[in-house]
């Protein structure tokens, strides 16, 4: 008999109680405290940046603010968005022998994999396309992340139902490049929703069915309904004081009497690196870099820990220093190469010599 898994659907809340629940259950599960698990819920109105993106590289902040849409930093990876009622997210907490041995580039496959078989069920023709969108002719129709955590392997993605694609241009700043790179015209043309492509979506009830019954298959597993723990609940109150918080919401943005002196954003076919620099031209040093964007990389906090390395170094050192810090054991750049990071930071060094 298949190995039952929990189901849980906590409904429509704000971002900050919705990602300190993605934290509260990531801990009991990694701490072996919780089951297996697949997590279905909603959203009211919000932007939500990646882990390694700034706010305000990301998001209008004046017209979230003016029409009430909250801000909010997500625990994984991977390009900003705007979530409203009308997208549903779900998410897969599992044990990696769930998936034995796979990295995060397998991990996305398989679910996304699934999620697609599930969308074809439903009538429209989905699939995957790495690194982790799922798409009908080219037009996203859910976006996807996750992250490594010890033992667990946390894996999300959000399904547009319905879409306002007119406020998602008004919330989020989109950068050209990230779209000119498909010919594409406008963003509008890279985002579909059930709704556009039914007529109407299916009830809430039997997308969720569906979903279900494709990650049971995939994993080979069942699913039953189930209720958070009492360890659970206290961990979402601990962990919502921490995320309901500015210092969270603004984790990775530049501090205003540092703004880099160069700027640029370098596309690769595995994500989108902002370089900003701070340079001392006499002596040809750098004397700090600010990186952000739409990647993924494990653990998380590489992208801190190469800012430290390279704060008031050599200019021409610059590349041995990446590769020290991004080519160690344990680091996976999910697509990235240490050498993307060193071209990004060599063009915002070129950038501030040109000036």
């Amino acid at each position: 008999m298949p190995d039952t898994c929990r189901l849980l659907d906590s409904g429509l809340h704000g971002a900050a109680h919705n990602i300190a629940l993605d934290r509260a259950l990531l801990a009991a599960h990694r701490a072996g405290q919780a089951p297996d698990t697949l997590h279905f819920f909603r959203f009211t109105p919000c932007a939500v940046v990646g882990y390694h993106q700034s706010v305000a590289q990301e998001v209008h902040t004046d017209y979230c603010r003016a029409h009430g849409i909250e801000i909010q930093r997500r625990l994984s990876g991977g390009g900003a968005v705007y979530i409203d009622e009308g997208q549903l997210v779900w998410e897969l907490y599992l044990r990696r022998a769930r998936l034995p041995g796979a990295d995060m580039r397998a991990v996305a496959a398989t679910v996304c994999g699934a999620v697609a078989e599930a969308l074809r069920g439903l009538g429209v023709d989905a699939r995957f396309r790495p690194r982790n969108d799922i798409e009908v002719d080219g037009r996203k129709l859910s976006g996807t992340g996750g992250v490594f955590e010890g033992d667990t392997i946390l894996y999300q993605g959000t399904l547009l139902l319905r879409f306002d694609a007119e406020r998602m241009l008004r919330v989020l700043r989109i950068p050209a490049e990230k779209h000119a790179r498909r010919g594409l015209g406008s963003p509008r043309e890279r985002v579909t929703s059930l709704a556009e492509l039914l007529g109407e979506p299916p009830p809430l009830a039997t997308v969720q069915a569906a979903l279900a019954a494709a990650f049971a298959d995939t994993l080979g597993v069942r699913f039953a309904p189930g209720r958070l723990s009492a360890a659970e609940r206290a961990e979402h109150a601990r962990a919502l004081r921490e995320i309901d918080s500015p210092e969270w919401v603004r984790a990775v943005d530049r501090p205003a009497g540092e703004a880099p002196q160069r700027e640029v954003i370098h596309r690769c076919p595995a994500g989108l690196i902002r370089v900003g620099v701070a340079l001392d031209l006499p002596r040809r040093r750098l004397r700090q870099a600010w990186l952000s964007g739409d990647f993924f990389v494990r653990p998380r906090r590489v992208v801190a820990d190469l800012e430290a390395a390279l704060r008031n170094v050599a200019m021409d050192e610059v590349p041995a220093i990446v590769q020290a810090v991004l080519g160690r054991d344990g680091v996976d750049l999910m697509g990235l190469r240490p050498a993307d990071f060193s071209v990004a930071l060599q063009r915002a060094m070129m950038a501030g010599e040109e000036e």
